[in-house]
């Protein structure tokens, strides 16, 4: 996978980093018995979800044109 790319991009790091700051949020909920807090760490995980695929579809993924550019016409 490392050959294709597989997750060095902009739009898979975006994603990782809000799903793990989520996962954060809904462990502190469980800890402190907190739906409220579990709701938001629920919506942080759909956002990041959302967030990863909006910015590949912008071009930021791995085979966007920001990848392209910096590897020339030889590819």
């Amino acid at each position: 996978m490392a050959a294709q790319g597989h997750g060095r991009s902009r739009a898979a790091w975006t994603a990782v980093t809000i799903v793990l700051i989520a996962s954060l949020v809904i462990s502190v909920a469980v800890v402190v018995v907190s739906w409220p807090l579990a709701i938001v760490g629920i919506v942080l995980v759909v956002v990041g979800a959302a967030s990863g695929k909006i910015m590949a579809m912008a071009g930021f993924g791995v085979a966007g044109p920001e990848r392209s550019s910096r590897h020339g016409a030889s590819g």
